[in-house]
């Protein structure tokens, strides 16, 4: 267990530091502010967690079918909030220091340099990889809004337009500070996560099923029903991402020796939690008893009517990915300042974070307009970046750290998350990418 935290520790770790450094702490996006509630935790992880990720589980279901598709719900909700819960935990273990970032505690764990190699390449793709998914989201949101307030009365816009509309306002946002200045942005995003989930489950109850409803797997052959069910997995692992950030988030918990930050951080990710099991189980079991295995890889695409409901739901879930957005954003942002500042020693200010940010969006934007096929990509990252530093490496640091007694409780449960992890890490990528290869083979750039 950790040591009793004791206040020389802070005061020596705040000496170490020159006038210098601790003024670039101060600027840098993850370490600038430490004056955030419990319940600023609980909207920003509701807001990283339940993402686009929760429309497609309908689809997932129809994959998996009624039993497995229930058993991979639950498992992956025990799970996620175990290694969660170890996250929160490992934030503080150190008295007087903070692992305000993933690759710190990677560091500690793995050490300097290995610890860098192995967190930070896997956090870089969930962040950016999730940021190019909810530009596509984003844009395809906009775009039913459109086609549904319109129904065929106005000129038609290509999905890239759409696009650089949804990356136009993160030109704008993605020049707020730190986490303490998008909790406005959050708070937003995460009711609208509990309300369009609301609609899409409402809609489904009362639509009802559709005539000759089937409940058989999607496929119809053995291997598209194996890597089907692959996929499928990916797709539940990207729904459950919030740990990517979720130390970043306790960093902007004041702490003391009195009252570490792990008490109110677990107090707003159980809240999450309960937030998350309202807006998915609801989503993935009505969605996929509405439509069976005809639900479309996002539920509010199959929902037509009532036409003003499903107008609603999309601009929501517009307004939500732009929450999303920059939750995921910020990290990238600290990573990329930090970077700028301590290795190639450029001058903190306005004019570096304008020009660093916006080639970042731009970017984002770039490759969202060129590979939009939604569900493959979601089912690929989900596999091969979020089930590591979701499902196994918190239990690997956990065991690395901490040394449980061999064969106790602890270290049975890290090693059954740790073998699940890699088992979907190896599998969800294979599945994934026969849907993109399916796709691409009707697909027409730039279109």
């Amino acid at each position: 267990m950790a040591m009793p935290a004791n206040n020389n520790g802070k005061n020596l770790q705040a000496d170490e530091r020159t006038a210098k450094e601790k003024a670039i702490d101060e600027w840098l996006p993850i370490t600038s502010s430490r004056n955030a509630k419990w319940w600023y935790s609980a909207f920003h992880n509701v807001t990283a967690m339940v993402g686009a990720g929760v429309l497609s589980l309908p689809y997932a279901m129809s994959e998996l079918g009624w039993g497995p598709g229930i058993a991979v719900l639950i498992l992956s909700w025990i799970i996620t909030l175990y290694t969660l819960w170890q996250m929160v935990e490992m934030h503080e273990m150190v008295p007087g220091k903070r692992f305000d970032r993933y690759h710190e505690l990677g560091q500690h764990a793995f050490g300097e340099k290995l610890g860098l190699w192995i967190v930070v390449p896997q956090q870089l793709v969930v962040e950016v990889g999730v940021n190019i998914v909810y530009m596509v989201t984003g844009g395809k949101s906009l775009k039913k809004f459109h086609d549904v307030i319109c129904d065929g009365k106005c000129k038609d816009i290509k999905l890239t337009y759409f696009i650089m509309i949804f990356a136009s306002v993160h030109f704008v946002l993605s020049q707020l500070p730190d986490f303490n200045s998008i909790s406005g942005v959050s708070l937003a995003a995460a009711v609208m996560s509990l309300s369009y989930s609301t609609i899409a489950w409402g809609a489904s109850v009362e639509k009802g099923k559709v005539a000759n409803v089937d409940y058989h797997v999607r496929a119809t052959t053995t291997p598209g029903k194996v890597l089907g069910f692959f996929s499928a997995l990916g797709d539940v692992a990207f729904a459950y991402a919030g740990h990517n950030v979720v130390l970043e988030i306790q960093a902007t918990i004041p702490s003391t020796p009195e009252k570490p930050s792990k008490k109110p951080m677990w107090k707003g990710v159980i809240v999450a939690y309960i937030v998350v099991a309202l807006c998915y189980f609801p989503v993935s079991l009505v969605g996929y008893w509405a439509f069976g295995n005809s639900v479309e890889d996002n539920i509010l695409i199959s929902l037509n009517k009532p036409k003003w409901l499903i107008a609603l739901a999309n601009m929501m879930v517009v307004i939500h990915v732009i929450g999303s957005y920059q939750i995921y954003a910020m990290p990238v942002f600290d990573m990329m300042e930090t970077v700028l500042v301590k290795k190639l020693h450029f001058p903190p200010g306005i004019m570096l974070r304008l020009i660093a940010r916006s080639l970042y969006v731009a970017f984002t934007m770039f490759v969202g307009i060129t590979f939009p096929f939604f569900g493959g990509l979601l089912g690929f990252f989900g596999g091969f970046a979020f089930a590591p530093t979701t499902y196994f490496l918190p239990c690997i640091m956990w065991l690395a750290i901490y040394k449980p007694k061999r064969f106790g409780l602890s270290w049975f449960a890290n090693w059954i998350c740790i073998i699940l992890g890699v088992l979907l890490m190896i599998l969800a990528p294979i599945g994934a990418l026969r849907q993109i290869i399916l796709n691409a083979k009707t697909y027409t750039f730039y279109s």
